[in-house]
């Protein structure tokens, strides 16, 4: 549509203009800092950064509901940015032009309604947000597109030369940093750290098929981010992981979309996510706070954040019911088969603090809750969602587990709607659906196959005297007849068919 087709009261605001007065605030010894140079920890303190507009109010002019007109207006706009999550641009960095803006089509994942017999199992109304049809195959494209086209937007006004973007990661980082540091060819490449061994093979192929330099080293993603803590802070490189407050910035935009979906009405929802390096769940925290203040949505949603016993810090740190006596520590880790999740100290666990507190001081006690879940319970509602129409990845599989757990708990209300989300699509993580087919589970994971759930492909194998074909061999027409009553009779015995 032409701009002077839409309605008269939302064309000026359709093409959003740069603007906001962003700066980096510390969460713990709050002073400010400027945006010209990438910042990853407080140059004072040490502490984690927020990203902050500071002219934050001047959108508070705008009614929420012209917000709302606004946003779903955007989605018809020939715009490439404005397709993905800078639909919300004036939400996430509006002082990037839209020309600087990289879009490698994220945002924007389908919201998927379970089917009868998917939500009867879990016991709720429950919906799959697949993130796992961004580009890279994860919801780290939403953080990516955010801190690539800051990046971009330094590049181009300080004409910087052979920038360096690096991460540690588990897989999905990795793969979402390589393909956006492809993009930006000008003068820009990539390298990922990775734990050795502790990768799937289709993870590990995705940052090597995009030219990135894959570093692996002994230990476990703990470890890989310590390494690329000391590279940024020692030498002149790009940190790419959620430490990088453009990436949480990005990845907010999952809650508009949320809002968005369910046409701005979310008091209802409860909104489930795995926990891991603790990024994903902050970033679901600021935009729903960011959409209430500005009078976008009137409610906040519930909030449940799920981790892996072999993987639980936030968890344990919940426990206590005591704000003052809760103590964070970080645990070691066991083999997971929510790999992405597989983390015992999140950087992000300061941010997650500060917010929670907000969350729970607007919407109380219950609005914001963390659960834990077995190993045997993630793939078991991995391969139940993946068998019900969905590509559940294992953190998909870990919310469906959170969400039941939940429900058996009590701890969301009757009439309640949930949204999963799916981080990646199911087919990174296949190598754990064929251990768990053929019973292959190293003991370490404690998962033992159901026989319901396994599945694996039946071989037709002519006895001797009945042709075969092959790539090589071509049957005449009286041998392929012969083939062909064995292979459909055969068949048809295995599926139970009826002749008719």
């Amino acid at each position: 549509m032409r701009i002077g087709d839409f309605p008269p009261d939302v064309q000026p605001h359709l093409i959003p203009s740069p603007g906001g007065a962003y700066r980096y605030e510390c969460l713990a010894c709050r002073e400010h800092f400027g945006i010209d140079h990438l910042l990853y920890t407080c140059p004072e303190c040490g502490s984690v950064l927020l990203i902050k507009d500071q002219d934050w109010n001047r959108l508070k002019s705008i009614p929420g509901a012209l917000w709302r007109r606004i946003f779903d207006f955007r989605s018809m706009v020939p715009v490439p940015a404005l397709r993905g999550i800078y639909r919300f641009h004036e939400l996430l960095g509006s002082i990037l032009p839209m020309e600087d803006i990289v879009y490698l089509g994220e945002g924007q994942t389908p919201v998927i309604e379970a089917n009868e017999r998917l939500a009867g199992w879990a016991g709720i109304s429950m919906h799959f947000k697949n993130d796992g049809q961004n580009p890279s195959a994860s919801f780290k494209d939403r953080g990516m597109a955010s801190a690539f086209s800051y990046l971009n937007y330094l590049i181009k006004r300080r004409d910087l030369k052979d920038v360096l973007a690096i991460c540690a990661s588990t897989g999905d980082t990795s793969a979402s940093a390589a393909l956006y540091a492809s993009y930006l060819v000008r003068g820009v490449k990539s390298a990922v750290l990775l734990p050795h061994g502790k990768v799937t093979p289709q993870q590990l192929g995705q940052p090597l098929g995009s030219g990135a330099r894959v570093i692996e080293i002994p230990g476990v993603f703990d470890d890989c981010m310590k390494v690329v803590e000391y590279l940024s802070e020692n030498y002149a490189v790009a940190l790419m992981n959620s430490k990088n407050a453009w990436r949480i910035l990005g990845q907010e935009s999952y809650s508009f979309e949320i809002a968005q979906w369910f046409e701005y009405d979310v008091g209802k929802l409860v909104v489930v996510v795995p926990i891991g390096n603790a990024g994903n769940i902050t970033a679901v925290l600021q935009g729903f706070l960011k959409l209430l203040d500005l009078g976008i949505i009137e409610g906040l949603p519930t909030v449940i954040g799920v981790q892996s016993r072999h993987a639980n810090p936030v968890f344990l740190y919940y426990l206590e019911p005591d704000r003052s006596k809760r103590l964070f520590r970080p645990v070691d880790v066991r083999p997971s088969v929510a790999q992405a999740a597989m983390i015992g100290n999140p950087v992000s666990m300061p941010r997650v603090i500060h917010l929670v507190e907000q969350y729970r001081g607007i919407a109380g006690t219950g609005s914001f809750q963390v659960l834990e879940v077995s190993e045997q319970e993630i793939m078991d509602a991995m391969l139940l969602a993946n068998r019900n129409g969905h590509i559940s990845c294992t953190q998909g599989g870990e919310c469906l587990a959170g969400i039941r757990r939940a429900v058996r708990e009590r701890r969301v209300d009757a009439g309640s709607v949930a949204v999963l989300d799916a981080t990646a699509h199911a087919l990174k993580f296949a190598v754990f659906q064929e251990k768990y087919f053929s019973d292959g589970f190293e003991p370490e994971y404690e998962v033992s196959p159901k026989e319901e759930l396994q599945n694996e492909p039946h071989l037709i194998s002519p006895p001797e005297g009945v042709p075969r074909p092959s790539q090589d061999v071509r049957l005449d027409p009286t041998e392929f007849e012969r083939f062909l009553r064995f292979s459909g009779e055969a068949i048809a015995g295995l599926l139970g068919l009826k002749p008719r």
